[in-house]
């Protein structure tokens, strides 16, 4: 078994962070999304192949452009302008000049600026793809890559500015700046000035080579690095809607027979059959099977395998189109050091990760808007089965004057208003730009900003929907018509540990502090659900 593999088999369903500390090496075998995700948490895990052979191979790329212009031969980006400027010549005496110009005159990003978990998986990401020995960089340039992972200085990358083909160039350029000293960094939770850190530090800033500032930022590392995270989120978020939709369930008093096997198998999407097991096996549905009062549960409920299990079932395709890119050369022009080749095309086009962040979103989406109703349906006296209104769990004598989760399911509503909002694909809003010679561009890294915007939304929705779901499972227990000792044992556990550390809401409380800890505990994949 690889490294790779070991670490992909332990961190499927953990969070990253509480993993036994595992070297990521670069440059020996292909990257998991789940190594992406253990360095955006752990980014001093990083380390470069340092084999005699793999540095040579390295430099071997180098030296051979090193020749060619010795012979001024013509070589894009090294010897003629960028982009459209590419029938401009640069003089061999300005050769050198031409990488910070790169950087330089890319420094104008606006919006937010990525997380420092969001900019430790880009560079991992460039690393990565750089470590494939086929852009023609030196070692030199790969280990300060490392080092900003190993003592974790982290550029500042403005998110907004890239259309994702001729790559990322407009947010790679703060990665290339950070390399040379210039710009701003994090560093122990503080935004300061490149320079003043490595010099802090004993680190020298590197001057980029011929090539090398194209090598960093004609890339797709951006929403490489930001769908490897999107990946985990989304992966997880279709455990934790699962568990919800058992105990919604319970909750609603429904029929356990919607999730039978025997229904399932007339229908073998292998993703939704994953889901009605989960779900099956919460609800002890071969032990204590329940029938409802109602012959056929709502849509919410009954159909839920369905809406899930799109996901589930998509994954696969989703993992492939990342971790492909990740492992791929995708600058331009490749560097062919063995065979001494220059080879020019398109490799920095963002599509495969385009069109699976656009899919993620959709999907994804769709959980917000399955739970929002779940929500519904435990809110409103009309179809829930006799729990209380808007379930409040006031007294009887003070029940006039509280309202419950009323609040929480409008906010809900609006989280996925606007989730559904932003499904839009981004993949078909290409723009013709730079003198119309990124005529066609991929749109990838706004499809990969739109996926966790999406993200973020439905985690807010199923925040919401944890705390409702709980409170409704209490009440039923309260009134005796569900006992905790027939639930499942990982139903019941889960419950446990959940009500330990959310109380009761008996009188109406701000519930914001709540729904943010529930929030936190999902991107730290606190609870630990299902076996993939």
């Amino acid at each position: 078994m690889t490294q790779v593999d070991i670490v992909s088999s332990q961190q499927e369903n953990a969070e990253p962070a509480a993993q036994a500390p595992l070297k990521v090496v670069f440059g020996e075998h292909a990257l998991s999304i789940e190594q992406v995700a253990l360095l955006s948490q752990q980014p001093q895990l990083a380390e470069l192949n340092k084999r005699a052979d793999y540095v040579a191979k390295v430099e071997r790329g180098a030296e051979f452009l090193d020749r060619l212009l010795e012979e001024d031969g013509a070589i894009y980006g090294v010897t003629t302008g960028y982009g459209d400027s590419c029938t401009v010549v640069v003089p061999l005496d300005l050769v050198e000049e031409l990488p910070l110009h790169l950087t330089r005159f890319h420094g104008c990003g606006l919006g937010r600026v990525l997380t420092p978990e969001e900019a430790r998986a880009v560079v991992a990401s460039r690393l990565n793809s750089l470590s494939l020995a086929k852009s023609g960089v030196s070692y030199r340039l790969l280990q300060q890559l490392e080092l900003l992972l190993k003592h974790d200085i982290m550029p500042v990358i403005p998110a907004e500015g890239s259309v994702g083909a001729s790559g990322d160039l407009t947010p790679l350029s703060y990665v290339a700046a950070c390399l040379m000293g210039e710009r701003e960094v994090y560093y122990k939770g503080q935004r300061r000035a490149t320079y003043e850190v490595f010099a802090e530090l004993g680190i020298e800033a590197i001057r980029l080579r011929p090539k090398e500032g194209l090598a960093i930022m004609n890339g797709t590392a951006v929403m490489t690095g930001l769908a490897c995270l999107a990946y985990r989120r989304a992966e997880y978020l279709s455990q934790v809607t699962s568990r919800m939709t058992a105990l919604a369930s319970l909750a609603l008093k429904g029929n356990s027979n919607h999730f039978d096997e025997l229904l399932f198998a007339v229908k073998p999407h292998p993703g939704q059959n994953q889901v009605a097991e989960w779900i099956r096996n919460d609800l002890n549905h071969h032990q204590h099977p329940r029938n409802s009062e109602r012959l056929q549960d709502r849509y919410s409920i009954r159909c839920a395998p369905h809406i899930i299990g799109v996901l589930r079932d998509a994954l696969p395709f989703m993992r492939q189109f990342i971790e492909t890119e990740l492992n791929s050369a995708n600058d331009n022009p490749i560097i062919d050091g063995d065979g001494e080749h220059v080879l020019h095309g398109g490799h920095f086009y963002g599509g495969h990760i385009a069109f699976a962040m656009d899919s993620m979103k959709n999907a994804v989406a769709n959980l917000a808007d399955l739970v929002d109703r779940q929500m519904a349906l435990l809110m409103d006296e009309k179809f829930n089965n006799g729990l209380p209104r808007n379930l409040s769990a006031a007294s009887a004598e003070r029940a006039s004057i509280n309202h419950g989760f009323k609040a929480v399911q409008i906010g809900a509503s609006a989280w996925t208003a606007e989730a559904l909002k932003q499904t839009m694909p981004a993949s078909v809003f290409s723009r013709s730009t730079e003198c119309h010679n990124q005529d066609k561009v991929s749109m990838g890294t706004i499809a990969a900003r739109d996926c966790l915007r999406v993200l973020e939304l439905t985690e807010q929705v199923v925040a919401a929907g944890w705390l409702a779901v709980h409170q409704a499972l209490t009440l039923r227990i309260q009134q005796g018509e569900l006992a905790l000792d027939s639930l499942s044992e990982d139903l019941k556990a889960g419950y446990l540990e959940m009500m330990e550390q959310f109380q009761l809401v008996e009188e109406d409380r701000p519930l914001e502090a709540e729904l943010r800890q529930v929030m936190a505990d999902l991107r730290q994949r606190k609870w630990e659900l299902y076996r993939a």
